[in-house]
């Protein structure tokens, strides 16, 4: 008797769950009294720390071949907005919910350092929310994981087995040595400590146990599956391999503004923003201020970064020849965005040199830093960096691709509707045909699947907030409400002016009330306290720098 199973080649019928019930039951449906389209894979991969400008397809001279097919393939967002910083990004992408809703409104605990604390800032994925893979396991679905966690390190109980995946192979903290992670910064397989080989290199091993897992699965059944690959790179410390590294030596000796003015005129031609833009000014030193030695060593900053991302396109290539090998790539949803803008920890001229690159310290986190100017400059044409919700920091490069069911109408084009993180969860419910436990918050996103199917927008047609370090922002239509910390708000219209150059605060006095009020009411709706969160924080960081 035929399977009632569908294959991933067959791609109408009666859907899945209800032939899950069928098999598991033991009865026979012969018929289906309608048909629906088969529940697709689905594949998020998550990069760390990448400028909106970092690929090709979005202005980089960095050779990112097979990213930019993706793009051919399907569509590039051009307003997708994330949460400014690493974790509370994490935590709004597997949630669907805001950062402060599931326990990490500011960061994670540190390693080996609880903070002791509950609520909206406790460090920790809290038990009031579901992840994208405890929702998809419920409608039938393999989920599995490699890459950063950055949910929760101190409590198994917060670990990606206890929060809906059926395998994990990565590291659970926030940042890992490429080469040789090492404890408390090491690697995990589920939930048991493992030691890295001696060739390893994260980025190449994520991808690797990536296509093991879902071979391993595609063998088993016909199951549909959900992968979160979420690379650390290319986060800091900058751990490219030399070869990747070699590549790019030399390349950025002219130094930021020459590469951010070839990077607006690439955008330009890729028709990337649908008005014309003035790109926000550079926060560096003239080039030409600096010593020799300093230039080159930032061209070798620049180099090693511009390596990582080679790297990743890499893998992502390998990832897609493999789900292509085991003809599954045509039945994959597969979305591909950045966690936050560039990185400026690092100082404003970052940290590095060749030697630092050719010769990293291993077993640490310390290394070679990207830094404010660099990230600047990565995130061309926007202002500012990771940490902030001004463009530069809070607005991600987002790639759809949908082979089965995406018009070739949408095939290399932009998606300029307003959406966010929290969108993710709702479009993976969608596809999945799954719902949202509904003794737990509501889902705060909303589906863009029809968007990848060919449907207008717009996805959001009402207010969207965030809040990280007491830096804040709101969505309206084209107006933006933003500040940093303990700075007057400003006000943009985005419509005008993307780059959020003229501030029009004192022209919209009462636009801007309005908009402050909403974002005071939705911020104690949500539990957002930074202040109090950021001495209490502030307090532990300097108490364990002073321990033994």
């Amino acid at each position: 008797m035929a399977s009632l199973v569908p294959t991933q080649n067959d791609r109408r019928f009666c859907g899945w769950r209800r032939a899950a019930i069928a098999v598991a039951t033991g009865v026979l449906v012969a018929t289906c009294a309608q048909y629906v389209v088969a529940a697709p894979n689905i594949v998020v991969i998550l990069v760390d720390d990448m400028g909106f400008s970092d690929l090709g397809c979005y202005g980089s001279e960095i050779d990112t071949p097979n990213i930019d097919r993706l793009a051919a393939r399907g569509q590039r967002f051009t307003q997708f907005y994330n949460c400014g910083r690493c974790c509370p990004t994490r935590a709004s992408l597997m949630t669907g919910l805001h950062p402060h809703q599931t326990g990490i409104g500011h960061m994670t605990e540190p390693p080996n350092q609880p903070l002791g604390i509950t609520g909206p800032y406790q460090g920790y994925l809290n038990d009031n929310c579901v992840t994208i893979a405890q929702a998809l396991q419920t409608a039938g679905y393999h989920t599995l994981m490699t890459g950063k966690w950055h949910l929760g390190i101190q409590r198994k109980e917060c670990w990606p087995t206890q929060r809906g995946f059926d395998e994990f192979y990565g590291c659970l903290s926030g940042a890992i040595n490429y080469f040789q992670p090492a404890a408390p910064r090491g690697l995990t397989r589920n939930e048991e400590s493992e030691k890295p080989p001696e060739d390893f290199y994260a980025t190449d091993a994520f991808t690797d146990e990536a296509c093991r897992m879902i071979s391993q699965v595609v063998k088993q059944d016909d199951r549909p599956f959900f992968l979160y690959l979420a690379y650390n790179a290319p986060h800091w410390p900058l751990n490219a391999k030399e070869e990747e590294f070699r590549k790019y030596r030399g390349k950025y000796r002219d130094g930021w503004t020459p590469m951010m003015a070839r990077r607006v005129a690439k955008q330009k031609e890729l028709g990337l923003f649908d008005a014309a833009l003035t790109p926000a000014p550079h926060e560096g030193p003239p080039w030409d201020s600096l010593r020799p030695r300093k230039r080159d060593d930032l061209d070798a900053i620049m180099a090693a970064y511009a390596g990582c991302v080679d790297s990743i396109d890499q893998n992502v290539g390998r990832l897609i020849a493999h789900l292509e090998q085991l003809h599954a790539l045509d039945d994959t949803v597969l979305l591909f965005l950045s966690d936050n803008g560039a990185c400026q920890e690092g100082g404003r001229l970052g940290k590095g040199s060749e030697q630092m690159v050719l010769n990293p310290p291993l077993r640490t986190v310390d290394g070679v830093h990207l830094g404010q100017a660099w990230a600047n400059a990565c995130n061309t044409p926007f202002r500012l960096y990771k940490h902030f919700l001004h463009e530069g920091g809070a607005c991600t490069p987002l790639i759809a691709v949908w082979p089965a069911e995406m018009p070739t109408t949408s095939h290399g084009s932009f998606v300029r509707d307003l959406a966010y993180l929290p969108d993710v969860m709702a479009t993976c419910l969608d596809l999945a045909q799954a719902e949202y436990p509904a003794d737990k918050p509501s889902c705060v996103g909303k589906s863009f699947a029809g968007v990848l199917r060919g449907e207008a927008g717009p996805i959001h047609d009402e207010p969207l907030f965030w809040e990280h370090e007491g830096n804040a922002s709101m969505r309206d239509g084209p107006w933006k409400l933003v500040r940093r910390y303990q700075q007057p708000w400003e006000l943009y219209n985005l419509d005008d002016d993307r780059t959020e150059l003229v501030n029009l605060a004192e022209q919209h006095p009462q636009r801007l009330a309005e908009m402050r009020q909403q974002w005071e009411t939705w911020a104690t709706a949500t539990g957002v306290s930074f202040p109090e969160r950021f001495d209490m924080y502030q307090h532990l960081r300097q108490r364990s720098a002073k321990a033994p």
